[in-house]
């Protein structure tokens, strides 16, 4: 006689967070400025501006885009600002800094937007293990909106979970 097998997990009161739900569907750019400096060093403003002018930027139509310099060259403060201002038509987000920098960003931006009273005095799985780059950033930022709702908080796979944290009981 078999015994059926009960997917325990499956059935438990737990409810799952996983920032990979949240992760962008948009494609994701990293512009290196660096491809206009002459010898990647040198920033020369006619030519900066001309090679501006010629770029595709419609290739950045609805993306989240990075830029950023991946050589040791000094800068002045308006570089950045001016590629973005050919990008802003096209991209839907634009930071300064590496693809992680945007990724935190874009999380900040979206977790602000949930309304994590849904979790109210519920035990919560904070899912690791991710497949995609969420950046580590990215869960600080999740559990600090899940404490004030969670009854408890643990982190990984409901199979191996790491206690996190555990809601005071009020008396």
């Amino acid at each position: 006689m078999e015994e059926e097998i009960i997917n325990k997990v499956a059935n438990s009161i737990l409810e799952v967070f996983d920032l990979e739900d949240y992760f962008p569907k948009q494609p994701i750019y990293t512009i290196d400025v660096s491809q206009w400096l002459e010898g990647g060093f040198l920033l020369k403003e006619k030519d900066f501006r001309a090679s501006l002018k010629i770029h595709d930027w419609s290739q950045y139509k609805d993306a989240l885009v990075a830029i950023n310099c991946s050589t040791d060259a000094i800068l002045p403060a308006w570089t950045f600002a001016l590629v973005t201002v050919h990008l802003q038509p096209f991209a839907s987000k634009i930071t300064s800094g590496t693809k992680n920098d945007l990724l935190l960003s874009y999380y900040q931006d979206t977790l602000n937007q949930i309304d994590f009273s849904i979790y109210d005095k519920k035990p919560l799985i904070l899912k690791g293990c991710s497949n995609k780059p969420v950046p580590q950033e990215a869960y600080v930022l999740a559990i600090q909106k899940l404490i004030p709702f969670a009854k408890s908080i643990m982190f990984g796979e409901a199979c191996s979970a790491v206690p996190l944290f555990k809601s005071i009981k009020k008396q």
